[in-house]
């Protein structure tokens, strides 16, 4: 399938379209080497602080060969991520920066973090990158067994980790958290906020982690009750957005308050309002308002909403936009 196919809604969402994660033969030691000597294989290459190679001519993964795995990093481990486009990829992690320098030069390439080559890579590559990210982590952050103590030993291509105690052998599974974000709705009016660190003007929707025991629903009418002091009603999912720095899943709704009374209680956030179509659009003409960016699926909220409301593109808004 072409990447052209990719869904454009939300950065890092849609990449099943295009890669198959195998998951049923990551337990096949001989298959799994087999397709890591191939000559199709491709190895994205991740640091220590899990930033990727990317192309110094342009806005792509530098993807490594198997002849430049071996000739850089030899046997080190690799995980399977699955197949795209006829081809094995693989994630390699290099914790031992001293020839990254060195490698830089000879692979002409530059070292970037994901927040900023999600907005820079083809929608395929930027999925595969999070995905990468998201699996180093785990791994880096695993090492283990929270039942017994012991060492745990990386199976099933990098996807489960087993405590080598023989009187424990459990298995220990890549961990995702999940939050929700959530742009609440009120008789023509949007409730956004903002954080004490972000950009002057900057506002986007709210968010927070899901407690045990909780339904996604209910926890987003606490954290907007927490939050905002709204009471939320009626909550409609929207989409859902992969979000590794470190362990996120984002899962985005549209919710419906019963007023518009707000009492900032934890003091999370450093201001929170209602706004109408017309004063973000407004906003965003003279500088006063900047929407959150496109990395996040909180963007893709708020562009719904504004189409769904007022016939608005927020993509047009903000490129005609006038820069501060």
């Amino acid at each position: 399938m072409d990447r052209a196919t990719l869904s454009p809604t939300n950065t890092f969402a849609g990449l099943s379209l295009v890669l198959d994660r195998v998951a049923e033969s990551r337990d096949e030691s001989a298959w799994i080497v087999e397709q890591a000597r191939s000559p199709e294989a491709r190895y994205l290459l991740l640091d220590g602080a899990g930033e990727a190679f990317l192309r110094r001519d342009g806005d792509a993964l530098r993807w490594l060969d198997a002849g430049e795995r071996e000739r850089w990093l030899g046997e080190q481990h690799v995980s399977l991520l699955g197949m795209a486009y006829q081809r094995p990829h693989f994630l390699l992690v290099a914790d031992d920066t001293a020839h990254f320098d060195e490698l830089e030069t000879a692979l002409d390439a530059r070292r970037v973090g994901l927040r900023h080559a999600g907005l820079l890579l083809a929608a395929d590559e930027a999925g595969l990158f999070a995905y990468a990210k998201g699996l180093s982590h785990w791994q880096r952050e695993t090492r283990f067994c929270t039942h017994c103590g012991a060492a745990l030993l990386l199976v099933a291509a990098g996807h489960r980790a087993q405590c080598t105690n023989p009187d424990c052998a459990r298995l220990h599974f890549p961990r995702t958290d999940a939050a929700v974000i959530m742009l609440v709705e009120h008789e023509g009016a949007c409730l956004l906020g903002r954080q004490a660190g972000w950009p002057p003007g900057r506002y986007s929707t709210l968010a927070g982690f899901v407690e045990p025991g909780e339904a996604l629903e209910d926890a987003v009418r606490r954290e907007v009750a927490e939050e905002a002091g709204v009471i939320v009603d009626e909550v409609r999912y929207h989409s859902s957005q992969p979000w590794p720095m470190p362990a996120s899943l984002m899962v985005g709704f549209i919710a419906t308050a019963m007023s518009r009374q707000i009492v900032m209680r934890d003091h999370e956030l450093e201001d929170a309002r209602w706004f109408t179509p017309q004063q973000i659009v407004d906003g965003i003409a003279d500088g006063s308002f900047l929407p959150p960016t496109r990395l996040s699926v909180s963007y893709q909220l708020l562009a719904h909403w504004l189409r769904q409301r007022a016939g608005l593109e927020l993509d047009s808004l903000v490129a005609g936009a006038t820069p501060r």
